[in-house]
């Protein structure tokens, strides 16, 4: 197992660095990383068809998840990546033509193994949500995403069921490129093609590749 076209969002928060992780290898920024991980999302990537190739603002959460494995499976994409040893961190989303269709990606930069140790960390808050329920209307289910052959290593998911009431889906995949966490958030109105979630995962990992 393992608000506006152009604008790339760079999650550097000293607090989130501070406090995420325990004992291991400390967190420190990385110049020279960082505008590499900047370069590469501000290019016109690989998307699927229907896919604005201009990227937005880092996606958020359409919906307040309070149990804790929940919120840490969905924060990545949004540019909060776990932050033990992290050295660079940027994140950005794409509209799709689809129906309330959103994609996000978040690339995350790491010293020694740690991003693999975060993608086992990962799976395992995967595990434990089981779903997603709030007070206005939002309840969702989660289900494994099989996701091989995504970089070296890869763990996906599916939540589906109601947003605020209405149908909604969205697939999120983890896979580790070397050194670096890609986090891809596909979702949508209704339902979100499995294939086409692939595509996404496919373009983000070029892009950490790069």
């Amino acid at each position: 197992m393992r608000r506006r076209p152009g604008i790339v969002a760079v999650a550097l928060l000293a607090g989130l660095l501070a406090g995420c992780g325990g004992e291991g290898a400390e967190s420190f920024i990385d110049p020279r990383a960082m505008a590499q991980l900047r370069e590469v999302l501000t290019k016109e990537p690989r998307l699927p068809d229907g896919f604005t190739p201009r990227p937005d603002q880092a996606w958020r959460m359409p919906f307040g998840a309070a149990q804790r494995s929940c919120r840490a499976l969905l924060a990545p994409a949004g540019g909060h990546a776990p932050g033990q040893a992290l050295t660079a961190q940027a994140a950005v989303s794409y509209q799709g033509d689809g129906l309330g269709e959103q994609a996000a990606v978040g690339l995350a930069r790491y010293a020694g193994e740690e991003a693999g140790a975060h993608l086992d960390e990962l799976a395992r808050a995967r595990e434990a949500c089981r779903a997603v329920r709030t007070s206005s209307g939002t309840d969702l289910r989660l289900s494994e995403l099989p996701m091989r052959d995504a970089g070296d290593e890869a763990v996906g998911a599916r939540l589906q069921g109601r947003l605020h009431g209405y149908p909604y889906a969205l697939d999120v995949v983890f896979s580790r490129v070397g050194d670096t966490l890609v986090s891809v958030v596909h979702a949508g109105m209704n339902d979100v093609d499995p294939a086409r979630t692939r595509q996404v995962v496919e373009a983000a990992i070029a892009m950490a590749g790069a």
